[in-house]
């Protein structure tokens, strides 16, 4: 049979050693990497600065939009690039 997953995160743990870090809610696991001296972050703390994060980015594109509008620009030259589009995206689901 497999590992669970707190199994594996804390082979990871031990794996990687104080270079981690590990991001969970989980008491067992912040207890165990503690005491491996690996930094660990709350997930939900970890939350609050990813949204931070995205919500700068996302007013750093509209401001950046915003500087472009008296260009009069019509089309796909106003929209985000792929690339931007993919980071958003992927900023969300964090």
């Amino acid at each position: 049979m497999g590992e669970k997953a707190d199994e594996v995160i804390k082979r990871l743990v031990r794996e990687k050693g104080s270079g981690a870090m590990v991001i969970t809610s989980d008491h067992d696991i912040s207890r165990y990497a503690g005491r491996m001296a690996i930094a660990v972050i709350p997930s939900d703390q970890f939350k609050e600065k990813m949204e931070r994060a995205f919500n700068k980015i996302e007013d750093d594109f509209e401001s950046k939009e915003e500087e472009g509008r008296g260009l009069k620009r019509k089309g796909p030259s106003r929209r985000p690039s792929k690339k931007e589009k993919r980071k958003l995206a992927a900023l969300k689901k964090l």
